[in-house]
């Protein structure tokens, strides 16, 4: 990553693509906290997937702008063509907009949904290879504001979180504490041997309030660099509740697989950086869900 800005430095405004979504919601929050000026543009405001969005976000944007775009359909939603087709007409029109009018910076929020699924360890130098639509999308949009002239570019890939207001329901800590609650129990796949990386969406805000400042420029994988079995994660979340929930594993029908993150970069970008603890991020987030 490039700093532009070498000192934090507030922009002038700063438009929310998607400000109804779970990561949107958390960096709203961020950004207002620090007295930055945002601007949230939701669904219900502009149908970003509509033949006349360009045209309406064009109306709507300002060349001092700077744009993070977080609007798509998620895998919770639809993993097939029609969802593939309707992510792309999102960020053409963005695109279309951005020819149009310009802006100070663009932020996309991508996945590492791109990388294979296979690789047990992923840095910024491993090449894309998406295993399903979901990824294929996030790649091609990716390319797609690689494509816009003139306008600094920063790709934030994102791994798994987690936190309050979370409408995904991904395998994780989302739908553990959801199982837990409702049953007094957690069921695994297998028992739960895979290792996976979970960031807390509060991180996830905070270092994206750190790119926007910074006015940071390239590609970065936001992970927290420790990763953690899913049955360990699911004993956090037992824990939490009285009496504690059961963790129940299940007949295996996969291979194991296992994913950690070599987070040098992040670290070199923001060095004074520091994430939640697992265990940490899970009390606040069960905490936030009781109330």
């Amino acid at each position: 990553m490039v700093h532009l800005n070498t000192n934090l430095t507030h922009p002038s405004r700063v438009v929310l693509l998607g400000a109804n979504g779970f990561i949107a919601k958390a960096l709203t929050k961020e950004l207002v906290a620090q007295s930055i000026n945002t601007f949230p543009i939701g669904s219900s405001d502009i149908d970003l997937s509509a033949p006349m969005a360009a045209t309406a976000l064009a109306s709507k944007l300002r060349a001092t702008d700077i744009v993070v775009m977080l609007s798509a359909v998620t895998p919770d939603k639809g993993r097939g063509i029609d969802a593939l087709n309707k992510n792309l007409a999102m960020m053409q029109n963005v695109c279309a907009a951005l020819e149009q009018v310009g802006a100070e910076h663009l932020f996309y929020f991508s996945s590492d949904a791109v990388y294979n699924p296979r690789q047990s360890l992923v840095n910024e130098n491993n090449l894309p290879s998406p295993a399903d639509l979901y990824g294929v999308m996030h790649l091609a949009r990716e390319q797609m504001a690689q494509g816009l002239s003139g306008i600094p570019l920063a790709i934030l890939r994102v791994t798994m979180v987690y936190g309050a207001d979370d409408s995904h329901n991904s395998y994780g800590p989302n739908r553990f504490w959801r199982m837990a609650k409702k049953n007094g129990t957690v069921t695994l796949f297998g028992n739960g041997e895979e290792t996976r990386d979970h960031i807390y969406v509060e991180d996830v805000a905070k270092l994206a309030a750190l790119c926007i400042l910074h006015k940071s420029v390239g590609t970065l994988n936001l992970a927290t660099g420790t990763s953690h079995s899913f049955k360990q994660v699911a004993q956090n979340v037992a824990a939490l509740f009285d009496p504690p929930a059961d963790v129940i594993g299940t007949p295996r029908r996969n291979p194991v697989t296992h994913r950690s993150y070599d987070t040098t970069r992040l670290i070199m970008a923001y060095p004074g950086f520091k994430f939640t603890p697992l265990n940490e991020g899970i009390k606040a987030f069960h905490l936030n869900e009781r109330l």
